[in-house]
């Protein structure tokens, strides 16, 4: 059911962008988006992307050390957010990257915003085609462990995750 909620184009460009990995200079590399926020217009009716809740490439050993742990912070701690968080991970046998789609709805948020934020997840969901992990988070605990992370993306066989052992 859906409340007539409209998923903005620029979500679908960042959503595309990130899919495609078609970067080639460094600095369109350094330009690619390791992890975006998405939240609900002022009026409820547009899903659209949160200014300034992102994290870029080229962020990452410049003025961010551990980007997922920069990511957890970018949550806010009372209300829903959807995010896309571009994992890259090792397994035994290889390495990968993987978009992981989070649906954030922490015990504290407003139930209002609860309702709002899980009737229109398959809103935004429909249009971030060929997402293989999807992750609902209920609060801080759930996050802060990249243990977490890691089982959702490959259980047990993930041995390191954004360069850092388990």
């Amino acid at each position: 059911m859906y409340w007539g909620v409209t998923v903005t184009d620029e979500v679908i460009r960042v959503f595309n962008d990130m899919k495609v990995r078609k970067s080639s200079t460094q600095d369109e590399v350094k330009k690619r988006k390791k992890a975006v926020m998405f939240c609900m217009s002022e009026d409820k009716k547009n899903i659209i992307v949160e200014d300034g809740k992102q994290i870029l490439v080229g962020d990452i050993g410049e003025t961010v050390d551990d980007p997922y742990l920069c990511f957890v912070k970018l949550l806010p701690p009372n209300d829903c957010r959807y995010a896309l968080y571009d994992a890259t991970y090792e397994t035994k046998e290889s390495k990968k990257e993987d978009l992981v789609f989070i649906f954030w709805a922490p015990e504290s948020a407003p139930l209002k915003s609860k309702m709002i934020y899980a009737s229109s997840k398959d809103a935004i969901k429909k249009k971030f085609t060929g997402i293989k992990h999807e992750w609902q988070v209920n609060g801080l605990d759930d996050i802060q462990d990249r243990a977490t992370l890691a089982e959702k993306l490959g259980g047990n066989t993930v041995v390191t995750l954004e360069g850092k052992p388990l």
